[in-house]
């Protein structure tokens, strides 16, 4: 079930005709995926997350991508869940900020896939629909994911902007429509360790994972 919002036609660049979306979530890619849908445009989903933990957040995370996914049937792409190399990338970095050096090579890491699956699979374009949610920095997303793209002769990255003309608030909507899980860190276990920090400083309960849904709260889930 897709919008009824009237929707301004997209055209993918260099007027090639399929891209290959790397998704990091359902809420993220709600969005992102109705806009393509109702432009006729020819996608694959390129789930590629080794920096999601722990493993249960993981699934939770994917499950409910794919389940959207399956409502347009569209292709879904489930990559290696290699979060030892993540983690061994990530090593130095375990107290950066968030927007800091740790997140450019995250994105790095996914996008380096996400370019490579491309070129191995015919696809012309890459895209993503992380730099949709307004806790994340768009201009380095957008960096990390040219210099993937550069890569390989032929490839581009789409640069365009899903927040633009309400797009952040329809992400809302469409999660709160479909009841996505709601999660409630960005992924990586610094994130979870750091949110965990604040809540607890604030009076807050840590979080529980499985729990929270767009317009629900389900307490089976967290069993």
């Amino acid at each position: 079930m897709t919008s009824n919002f009237e929707r301004t036609p997209l055209a993918l660049p260099n007027g090639e005709s399929k891209v290959l979306l790397h998704s990091c979530c359902a809420p993220c890619s709600g969005e992102v995926m109705e806009a393509m849908v109702a432009s006729g445009i020819d996608f694959t989903i390129f789930f590629y997350n080794p920096n999601i933990h722990p493993r249960k957040e993981y699934d939770l995370r994917k499950d409910e991508n794919i389940r959207f996914a399956e409502t347009f049937g569209v292709p879904f792409i489930d990559a290696d869940y290699d979060r030892d190399n993540w983690f061994a990338r990530a090593k130095g970095m375990e107290n950066e900020p968030e927007r800091g050096v740790r997140c450019t090579m995250c994105f790095d890491m996914r996008f380096e896939r996400t370019a490579l699956y491309a070129h191995e699979h015919g696809f012309p374009v890459i895209t993503s629909s992380l730099g949709i949610s307004r806790w994340k920095n768009m201009d380095q997303i957008n960096d990390c994911g040219r210099r993937a793209a550069s890569r390989y002769s032929g490839l581009t990255y789409w640069e365009y902007n899903w927040r633009k003309a309400g797009g952040s608030a329809r992400m809302i909507e469409i999660s709160k429509r479909e009841n996505f899980y709601q999660q409630e860190y960005c992924g990586c276990a610094y994130s979870l360790r750091d949110t965990n920090r604040h809540r607890i400083a604030t009076h807050r309960e840590p979080i529980k994972l499985g729990v929270m849904y767009y317009g629900t709260e389900r307490d089976d889930a967290a069993k």
